[in-house]
Formats: C-alpha cells, sequence, structure tokens
C-alpha cells in the first residue's frame, strides 16, 4: 500500500515538473512566423479540435425557464436595457468587433501600451489565435442547446443590428465572445502582472458587454468566462504558446519602457466604465 502511495506520489510530481517545464523551457520551441487562416479574418488557434476543452462536458445545462436562476437572467438583462444609448452602450458595441486590427487595442487602456502588429506582433498574434481557441470551446455547447437570445424575448435592440439574423442562428450559451475576452485578461495578466486588476476589471466589463448589447443572459456570460479559463489552462500545455507568450512578454517590457502609450481614448473608456451594469440591486 505504501509502495503504491510512492509511485502515485512520484508520478503526481512527474506530472507537475513536466507541466512547469511546458511553459518554462521555451528557448528551442520555433514559433511560426506565419498563421494560416482558417476562415475569413480568422486565424488558426494553438489548439488542435481534439485538445479544446469540451463546454458541453464541462458546463451545465442553461437555466430552464420558470427556475430561480432564468428569472435571474430576466431581471440581468431588464437592467441592462437602461444602458441603451449611453456611452457604456457604445463601448459594448466597440467590444463586439472582433476583427483585427481593431480588435487588438481593448485591453490597451488597462495594460497601458498600444497594442498593433508593428508595435507588439507576438502580443498582437496571441491575441488573434487565442480569440480562436476561446471562441471555439464554446460551440459543443452551443450548438447542443440552441439557447436562444435575450433579443429574441424582449425584441428590444442589440448593438450590432447588422448581425443579429446571424445571431438568431447561433446558441445563446454560453458567451463565446465573454470566453475570448476573459482569456485575453488572463493571458494579460501573465504578461503585465503589475497591471492585473485593471486588465481582470476589463476582462470582467467585456462579458458584461454582451448583456448590455442585449445579445446574452447573464448565465451565458458566467460560463463563458469559466469555458476562457479553461481554455487558458489547456493553453499552457502548447508549448509553440508559451514560446509566443515569453515573447510577448519581452515585448511588453520594450513598450513600456519606450514610454509608448494607447492609441485608444482611454479617458472616454473610463467614462464608460464608469456605468455599471450593478447586477445584485
Amino acid at each position: 500500500m505504501k509502495m503504491m502511495f510512492r509511485i502515485k506520489k512520484t508520478l503526481l510530481v512527474l506530472v507537475c515538473i513536466l507541466a512547469l517545464v511546458s511553459c518554462a523551457s521555451v528557448d528551442t520551441i520555433q514559433i511560426p512566423s506565419e498563421v494560416p487562416e482558417i476562415h475569413h479574418g480568422l486565424v488558426a488557434g494553438y489548439l488542435s479540435p481534439e485538445a479544446l476543452p469540451d463546454s458541453l462536458e464541462l458546463i451545465p445545462p442553461p437555466p430552464a425557464d420558470g427556475s430561480a436562476a432564468f428569472a435571474f437572467d430576466r431581471e440581468v438583462s431588464k437592467k441592462a436595457l437602461k444602458l441603451q444609448g449611453t456611452p457604456r452602450w457604445e463601448l459594448a458595441t466597440e467590444d463586439a468587433n472582433l476583427m483585427f486590427p481593431e480588435a487588438a487595442e481593448t485591453f490597451s487602456c488597462a495594460l497601458g501600451i498600444p497594442v498593433s502588429e508593428k508595435d507588439t506582433p507576438h502580443l498582437y498574434m496571441i491575441l488573434r489565435r487565442t480569440l480562436t481557441d476561446a471562441g471555439l470551446s464554446t460551440y459543443t455547447a452551443k450548438n447542443h442547446y440552441q439557447r436562444k437570445r435575450p433579443f429574441m424575448e424582449n425584441d428590444n435592440p442589440v448593438c450590432t443590428p447588422k448581425e443579429e439574423e446571424k445571431l438568431r442562428k447561433d446558441g445563446s450559451y454560453p458567451s463565446g465572445h465573454t470566453a475570448i475576452g476573459w482569456a485575453w485578461a488572463l493571458i494579460l495578466t501573465e504578461i503585465a502582472p503589475e497591471r492585473a486588476d485593471k486588465i481582470l476589471a476589463r476582462g470582467r466589463a467585456y462579458g458584461e458587454s454582451r448583456n448590455i448589447c442585449n445579445v446574452h443572459w447573464q448565465s451565458d456570460v458566467a460560463e463563458g468566462r469559466f469555458m476562457g479559463a479553461a481554455t487558458v489552462a489547456r493553453l499552457h500545455g502548447d508549448p509553440v504558446f508559451c514560446a509566443e507568450l515569453e515573447a510577448a512578454k519581452s515585448e511588453y517590457k520594450v513598450a513600456v519602457s519606450k514610454g509608448l502609450t494607447p492609441s485608444r481614448d482611454c479617458d472616454a473608456e473610463a467614462e464608460a466604465l464608469s456605468i455599471r451594469l450593478h447586477l445584485n440591486d
């Protein structure tokens, strides 16, 4: 019995060491100079389809109609609708845009530097590739549950009306945008740990933008964050991601040392973010 315990303990230590090595010994890893597009504007992620976390396996079913959880979803949705036409609505509209180069600047104010293909190419590519990984991680559950979105129930506007028909055919649960934004936030806290609170606050607000846009329920957003975190956990086992992460850390330090500042209007963003979606009031 003791021998079996020692063997299991040794194996556990080896697994932990291997996990650490995966993101520690990256000097010999070749980071690809070009990454193919798998769809217009969407590049391949770091993870293979088989390596993605399975949202259908990991998250519970969406709240049932008539449940307390769904009543809370509806209450949050009503509060979010009150923010239409405010600066927070405008920021939520910007957050909905996942196309690059615009999306690269989403966290630039929180980071305190510009994020671009020119100034921070590895950081720029991390954001592009992990968008694919985190977004795709939500689709086994999305496709299975095909949950209807808030605007399909309340008949109120969405912040991206041109995408409304597409959204009607795309399951609401969990939120792909939220998974992406939370994955980005977690990754960026590793790149700039001294700005972690600002980055995580922006990541939380990014998910809340989906409530404000009237395209996701609160439970969609909550489980989207879970899938973002699950994706980042898987990414740390990928050597190319780990190598690019180290390169992005170096880029960040260089940008700070040069005194580079965000090209985004950070005062306007701060003003918009001061208009809060109070979930529990």
